[in-house]
C-alpha cells in the first residue's frame, strides 16, 4: 500500500517545537545532493518503489539536463532539454524527438535557456523558458521552425517562466517566478549569479503596492570592498526603501499565473503573490491546480520552515508573498523564525487580501515541480494530481534532517497527499545517494494522450558540495509507469 505522507502543519505542529528546544540548531545538514557520485549513473527500474499493480521501466537515458515530456497528435514521444541549471551550468535549450530506434531526433535548438516546460497544442510545441535574455513564450513547429509568441518576462532572477499550459479556447497559462527569494534582493542573489549580469533588477508586484519600510543590511558583493548597504523590498539592490513608499504594479510581472492568447496578444493576470508558480495543470472540473516552490533559509531575508504548496487557482487572487505562507502571516514567531532569530515580518504596509488557503501542503524544500491529474481509470486514481518533487538542495536552501522529495507523489481532490513512486531502501533519496538504480530528481509528470501511461522526467543526477550545486549532463532519464493489464 503507498504511504500517506501526512498533513504537513499538522506534523509541525507537533514536531517543530521539539527539534527546535533540542537537537535541530546542533544537527548538521543531511540533504539529498550532499553525496558523492562516480559516473556512470546506474538504471536499475526494479529500485523504485510502486503501489501494486503497477510497473516502471526505462524510456530514454543520457539526455542533458531534462525538463519536459510532450507528444504530438501521432502520439510521438518529446523531451526537452533545459540548457542551464543551477549552478550556473550553460548548454543549449533543445526539443528532442524520442525514435523507436537510435538516437533522438533534434527537432528545434535556442539560444536562450532555461526552456522548463513543454505542452503540444493544436499542431505545435509551447515551451515557456528563458533567463539571461529574459522569459518568453515559444511556439515550435513540427518542422522545428522557432516564433516567439510573447518576450520580455521578468525572468532574470532566481526563478523563470514556468508552465505552459493551453486551453481550449486559444489561451497559453503559465508561471513567472519571482526575482528574489522572499522580496529583498542580497548576496545570496550574487552567488545564484544572475546580480552581476542584472544589478539594477528586482522583484516587479502585478499591483500597485505600499512599502513598510524596512530594510536589510549586508555586504555589498559588488564591490572589491564589500561595503555595507542596505535595500527595500521590490528595489535594487543597494537601495533603501522608506515607510509608504509606493511601488507601481506592472504587468508583466513576478510571482504570478499569466495568460496570453497563442498570436501573443492579451497578456494578462490570472493570479499573484505566488513565490515560485512552477507545475501547471487542470483539475477534473476545469480548475488550474498549481505547484508553487515556498521559501528558502538564504538572503537577507530567510524564511524557516514552509513547505511546497498545491494550490487551486482562484482568479483574480493574491497569494500571500512576500509576507504570507498559506494563509499564516510571516509575523508569527512560532513558525517562521529560524533558531535565535526573529520572524520575518511584513514587507507591505497593507495587503490586497486575506490569502486563500491552499489545497494541499508538500514537504520543506521537496521542490515539488511539474504535474498532471490522470483522466484515465485504465490507470487509476482518477482525478488525482501526480506531482513530481525535484528534491532538496540543502544546505543551500537551509538545513534538512533527511533527504526531502526525490519521487513522484499523489494529490487526492481532498488534499491528501501519498508517496506514488519513491526509491527502495531505509531512507528516502536520490539513487546516487542510496547507491541505486533508481530515481534521481524528477522534475514532471505528464501522461500520455491516452492517459494509460504517466512518463516521468528525471532531470538526472545534481549534487552540492561547498555550497555550489553541482548537476551532472548526460544523466538525465525517462522513466513511463504503467499499470499491469492496460494496452
Amino acid at each position: 500500500m503507498p504511504r500517506v505522507v501526512g498533513h504537513w502543519p499538522f506534523l509541525t505542529a507537533l514536531v517543530l517545537p521539539l527539534l527546535l528546544a533540542s537537537c535541530f540548531p546542533l544537527l548538521p545538514s543531511q540533504g539529498g545532493g550532499q553525496t558523492e557520485f562516480e559516473a556512470p549513473r546506474r538504471l536499475q527500474p526494479a529500485d523504485v518503489r510502486l503501489p501494486d499493480g503497477y510497473e516502471i521501466e526505462v524510456v530514454a537515458t543520457g539526455l542533458d539536463l531534462p525538463t519536459g515530456v510532450a507528444f504530438d497528435d501521432q502520439g510521438r514521444i518529446y523531451v526537452l532539454e533545459a540548457g542551464y541549471s543551477y549552478g550556473e551550468l550553460f548548454s543549449e535549450p533543445r526539443l528532442l524527438r524520442l525514435e523507436p530506434e537510435g538516437p533522438p531526433t533534434v527537432v528545434a535548438t535556442g539560444d536562450n535557456p532555461p526552456w522548463n516546460g513543454v505542452v503540444f497544442a493544436d499542431g505545435a510545441f509551447y515551451v515557456a523558458g528563458g533567463h539571461v535574455d529574459g522569459g518568453e513564450i515559444l511556439r515550435i513547429g513540427l518542422d522545428g521552425t522557432v516564433e516567439t509568441v510573447v518576450g520580455g518576462l521578468p525572468s532574470y532572477g532566481d526563478h523563470h517562466t514556468n508552465g505552459p499550459l493551453v486551453s481550449e479556447d486559444g489561451w497559453i497559462y503559465f508561471g513567472q517566478g519571482t526575482a528574489t527569494n522572499s522580496g529583498v534582493v542580497g548576496p545570496d542573489n550574487f552567488d545564484f549569479g544572475w546580480l552581476p549580469r542584472n544589478p539594477d533588477f528586482h522583484d516587479v508586484p502585478c499591483e500597485e503596492i505600499t512599502l513598510a519600510g524596512r530594510n536589510f543590511r549586508s555586504g555589498d558583493p559588488l564591490t572589491e570592498a564589500e561595503e555595507q548597504v542596505f535595500t527595500g523590498a521590490y528595489l535594487p539592490f543597494g537601495e533603501a526603501s522608506s515607510e509608504g513608499q509606493v511601488i507601481p504594479g506592472e504587468v508583466p510581472c513576478n510571482g504570478a499565473i499569466m495568460r496570453v492568447r497563442t498570436d501573443g496578444s492579451g497578456l494578462e493576470v490570472i493570479a499573484w503573490g505566488l513565490r515560485n508558480p512552477f507545475g501547471l495543470a487542470w483539475d477534473g472540473s476545469g480548475d488550474l491546480l498549481v505547484t508553487e516552490n515556498s521559501f528558502d533559509e538564504r538572503g537577507s531575508r530567510p524564511v524557516f520552515g514552509t513547505g511546497d504548496l498545491l494550490w487551486r487557482i482562484e482568479p483574480g487572487s493574491w497569494y500571500g508573498w512576500p509576507d504570507f505562507w498559506a494563509g499564516r502571516p510571516l509575523t508569527d514567531e512560532e513558525w517562521f523564525s529560524s533558531p535565535g532569530d526573529e520572524a520575518p515580518g511584513f514587507l507591505l504596509a497593507e495587503h490586497p487580501q486575506d490569502p486563500p488557503e491552499p489545497l494541499a501542503f508538500l514537504g520543506v524544500h521537496s521542490s515539488s515541480n511539474g504535474l498532471d491529474v490522470s483522466r484515465s481509470r485504465e490507470f487509476g486514481y482518477l482525478g488525482d494530481a501526480f506531482i513530481a518533487q525535484f528534491g532538496d538542495m540543502s544546505p543551500n536552501v537551509g538545513k534538512v534532517l533527511e533527504p526531502v522529495g526525490f519521487k513522484v507523489i499523489r494529490v487526492d481532490e481532498q488534499g491528501r497527499v501519498f508517496d506514488f513512486a519513491m526509491n527502495r531502501g531505509a531512507q528516502n533519496g536520490p539513487a546516487s545517494r542510496l547507491g541505486t538504480g533508481g530515481l534521481e530528481r524528477p522534475v514532471a509528470a505528464r501522461f500520455d494522450p491516452r492517459g494509460r501511461s504517466l512518463y516521468i522526467v528525471d532531470f538526472g543526477v545534481m549534487t552540492i558540495a561547498n555550497g555550489e550545486a553541482q548537476p551532472r549532463p548526460g544523466t538525465g532519464v525517462v522513466w513511463q509507469v504503467t499499470r499491469e493489464g492496460a494496452d
